[in-house]
């Protein structure tokens, strides 16, 4: 590569950054101007040709509605919720657990957070605990920033293991059969038997980084968006923050090794909660000071006169969340026939203007479909008037303008620079170009820098499952050519993909839509940069002494 072909392909990298965190433009200007300066560039110095570059737009278009159809739900659940008077209770019931706004944060965020990545995830537990945290009366933006700094760990096994089973399974792939070094690695073995040892080594190494999380959760609580800006009163709670990171981390450990990768996830949040909430009932744990915000934030959504004055039953408050729960989990197992149907209806195109570039996706199967569904029970349950009805969808989509504009061209951006492979110019992809340069400054300290790969394909794809499935083969190789354990460098790459999820535009555009944040997109990646950049260094820094030293 030359300077401007470098240029290029960091392109939606630079962009990005400076257009959203440097210059702090709303994601409607941002993205829209980082496309269109990756587009030109792709096609007159990448040397895409026009015709690719027009049949990956529209890919990300189809990608984008997908997304935006997830985000769609989650908004009109939550203005369901606020405006059936659900959410003052769920408030108040999760205030007689604890009325430490640090413990809620740990038990929603952390726990309730980590389950429903593990039945849904691409980007769902921020769209749900974010609203839930700002009507316990967390501000808008620090419910965001903790709900996406706690989606981290999880996401090894999101969405009942896809990041590892399709994201591993299919990046190690060239056409339909396994590339031929990891074939003749894996010898007579299967490519299970190869995933399931990623997902090993992964949980076993983030034992080390996880289980910290939720004491960073608190501590940039009390920092940033506490009354005395203060760390130590974030340190105040460090047992039962270290013990909510155990009681996810180490039953997630157990299920990887006895189950494989697609429950740890669903079984660490579930039994995080068994544990952790009781211990917050009882006080066990808890710093005798209870802490809050200097001031208290209603949910941002709906005007406090559309709220009824009567209180609902905190049980069936939480029937909705519940019931998304529920059937997040049955539509995820595969030994139910549910799956199958609702991924057989398909909605996209195929062979897009002859360029071979395809894009489906299944709007049954996906998690809005699902939020929907819940509205539509949720607005029976709770025998809300049409007029609330009527008040609940208009609002929900007047909100989604912004995050309409943002995706529209962030994904449209995202999928020219993963199709770039194609180009007259005779270089790979851009994310392969790049990877390749690091690879040969950087030697045999690889297994160091190793993370920052996936956390780079999270922050540029919008999700660990593509960031996995666009550097898996890459990484693989890079293990082989400095002579190190593959999986230990694939269990790194899937632990950088977790921590790009922190800071990736997509899942960053969507959380903040949900809470009427569009246009604070910047701020929010301020945050939760510090988070991602820790997770990525104690990746690589276990990585390498695992590699060289166990």
């Amino acid at each position: 590569m030359n300077f401007f072909q470098l240029l290029t392909a960091l392109t939606p990298i630079l962009a990005v950054f400076l257009f959203l965190v440097v210059l702090r433009l709303p994601s409607s200007k941002a993205m829209p101007i980082s496309f269109l300066t990756t587009a030109f560039l792709a096609i007159f110095v990448w040397k895409m040709d026009i015709i690719r570059v027009t049949a990956a737009t529209i890919e990300g278009l189809i990608i984008a509605i997908s997304i935006l159809w997830i985000v769609f739900g989650a908004i009109l659940l939550l203005n369901t919720l606020s405006l059936s008077g659900a959410m003052n209770s769920i408030r108040n019931g999760f205030t007689t657990i604890s009325p430490d706004k640090r413990i809620q944060a740990i038990i929603i965020a952390w726990l309730f957070g980590s389950f429903i990545e593990g039945a849904a995830g691409f980007g769902t537990p921020a769209a749900i605990a974010a609203p839930i945290l700002v009507a316990l009366g967390f501000p808008p933006l620090a419910a965001v920033v903790t709900a996406l700094v706690a989606d981290s760990s999880a996401v090894t096994f999101g969405a009942v293991g896809t990041p590892i089973l399709v994201g591993i399974g299919q990046g190690l792939q060239e056409g339909a059969a396994l590339a031929p070094q990891v074939s003749e690695f894996i010898g007579p073995r299967t490519l299970e038997a190869l995933l399931k040892e990623t997902a090993e080594t992964a949980v076993t190494i983030d034992l080390f980084i996880g289980t910290f999380i939720p004491l960073i959760i608190v501590m940039i609580l009390t920092k940033f968006f506490g009354k005395n800006k203060s760390w130590k009163e974030g340190l105040e709670v460090w047992k039962f923050a270290l013990v909510a990171g155990l009681a996810f981390t180490v039953p997630a450990y157990i299920a990887a090794h006895l189950l494989g990768p697609d429950f740890p996830s669903l079984i660490g949040g579930l039994f995080g909660l068994f544990i952790m909430v009781p211990i917050a009932k009882k006080g066990w744990l808890v710093p005798k000071t209870t802490w809050d915000f200097d001031h208290h934030v209603e949910t941002p959504v709906l005007d406090e006169k559309q709220v009824p004055e009567k209180e609902m039953s905190l049980i069936r408050a939480w029937v909705p969340y519940i019931l998304v729960a529920i059937l997040l989990v049955l539509t995820r197992l595969k030994v139910l026939p549910l799956k199958e149907w609702l991924q057989s209806i398909k909605v996209g195109m195929t062979d897009i203007l002859g360029t071979g570039i395809s894009s489906k996706f299944e709007p049954l199967y996906l998690p809005g479909t699902i939020f929907i569904l819940v509205v539509l029970i949720t607005i029976y349950v709770h025998k809300m008037n049409n007029e609330s009805i009527k008040r609940t969808f208009t609002s929900s989509i007047l909100t989604l303008g912004g995050s309409a504009i943002a995706l529209g061209t962030a994904v449209p951006m995202v999928r020219i620079f993963i199709n770039s492979g194609v180009n007259e110019a005779e270089l790979l992809s851009m994310p392969m170009e790049l990877a390749s340069l690091i690879s040969i400054a950087v030697g045999g300290a690889w297994p160091l820098v190793s993370p920052l790969i996936g956390a780079l394909g999270s922050f540029i794809s919008g999700s660990a499952t593509f960031s996995n499935m666009m550097f898996s083969l890459f990484q693989f190789s890079v293990a082989e050519q400095i002579g190190v354990n593959p999986v230990t460098i694939l269990s790194s790459q899937v632990l950088g993909a977790n921590a790009g999820n922190m800071v990736c535009v997509l899942n960053v555009v969507a959380a903040a839509s949900v809470v009427g944040l569009v246009g604070k997109e910047g701020t929010i990646i301020r945050f939760t940069l510090g988070p991602m950049l820790f997770y990525v260094l104690m990746s690589g820094l276990l990585t390498f002494i695992v590699t060289y030293f166990i």
